[in-house]
């Protein structure tokens, strides 16, 4: 995808519930799995958005339930975001006004690197890379907005 669907304001772009589906792969012994589900963000009390998924994740052919909770706040520049995990500790930065975003986590000695891209007022799309001693993997989110 060349073309890249800028967004003013990621709060208000977010909000609402969308159609997810991810596919996950472990780069270094080729397994497979994919999450299927619902996110919706809602509205918190401090501008930002509570961010819950809901689905179900199979890997290596099991099914089993899955969820996440993030918290999107206001961030530092008019438009962005400030991701956290549910119990507060800083994910990454996120500023979606020229359509495209790349975005760091270091986690144990593990780094994830996102890219996040719009495509337009109803679809966007994640891909984290996944690398270090204890991890290889690539994980790529779709989400469609749900009317």
């Amino acid at each position: 995808m060349d073309e890249f669907w800028p967004v003013s304001d990621v709060l208000a772009y977010l909000a609402g519930s969308w159609r997810v589906e991810r596919s996950v792969r472990d780069l270094a012994d080729g397994g497979t799995g994919v999450f299927t589900g619902t996110t919706d963000f809602r509205p918190l009390g401090d501008g930002g958005l509570l961010h819950h998924e809901t689905g179900t994740f199979t890997w290596r052919g099991v099914p089993r339930p899955a969820e996440r909770t993030l918290r999107f706040l206001p961030g530092p520049a008019p438009g962005t975001a400030d991701v956290r995990f549910a119990d507060g500790r800083p994910f990454h930065d996120l500023d979606l006004t020229t359509g495209r975003h790349t975005a760091d986590h270091p986690c144990s000695a593990d780094l994830y690197r996102g890219e996040f891209t719009v495509r337009d007022a109803d679809r966007w799309r994640t891909v984290w890379r996944v690398g270090g001693p204890a991890k290889d993997l690539l994980l790529t989110t779709d989400y469609a907005r749900v009317r």
